[in-house]
């Protein structure tokens, strides 16, 4: 199993990035898979934010008959509580976790960089961001689930991390209760978290995207 790489959006107006945004794609998917949303943000001119979208490896999917695919983990069953391969997911939250610091060691202050991720990807962003050692602008958890919410060593750095959490109300998918519970969890565990639900399925709608705007820009301004 090898790291495939990451793509890399630039800020549109040539300046150097002063900030960066990971967003980590779900099961079956690719970084592509959100490219299109970078542009639908419509940031503040004046930010120069870097977009991250690293690509996850070709694994065997024990739900999907053993089938390989772009994969950051293992799962197991589709149960309520989806049985994951949590070595697997960890191995992942430490690839992203080191790619953050490459963004620290070229200058970007921790506390400009945000981690976001999408179903699968965001049960890794999930623990990327709520185990790294230095402070970071905020975690992003769409359509997903905490997968790691018993067993994670949560890091002090992070215990301030702004928290937004955003679900379909119509996944089939991943069922909005996963969603909610997850939100929930790090409710108990002291951190401040916004829920949001759209009236879509496992997807995003253009209200979200407003919203995710929004609040990348005020993370970031």
């Amino acid at each position: 199993m090898t790291a495939p790489g990451e793509l890399v959006i630039e800020p549109k107006d040539g300046q150097p990035a002063d900030a960066c945004v990971f967003i980590i794609h779900g099961l079956g998917a690719d970084g592509h898979d959100f490219e299109p949303l970078v542009p639908a943000l419509a940031l503040p001119k004046d930010s120069h934010v870097r977009f991250i979208m690293p690509h996850a490896p070709r694994l065997p999917v024990t739900i999907n008959g053993g089938m390989v695919m772009p994969a950051w983990y293992d799962i197991l069953a589709m149960d309520l509580g989806r049985r994951v391969d949590e070595v697997q997911l960890k191995k992942s939250a430490e690839r992203i976790q080191a790619l953050i610091q490459e963004q620290i060691d070229q200058g970007i202050d921790s506390r400009r960089i945000i981690v976001a991720g999408f179903s699968q990807g965001g049960a890794v962003a999930y623990h990327a961001a709520l185990t790294f050692p230095a402070p970071l602008g905020g975690l992003l958890a769409m359509s997903t689930y905490f997968a790691t919410a018993d067993n994670i060593d949560l890091a002090e750095a992070n215990r301030q991390i702004p928290v937004e959490v955003q679900h379909g109300n119509f996944d089939p998918i991943v069922p909005e209760s996963l969603g909610r519970s997850g939100a929930d969890r790090l409710k108990e565990m002291g951190y401040a978290v916004n829920y949001r639900q759209y009236p879509m399925a496992h997807a995003l709608c253009p209200q979200q995207v407003n919203d995710i705007g929004k609040w990348l820009g005020a993370r970031l301004n």
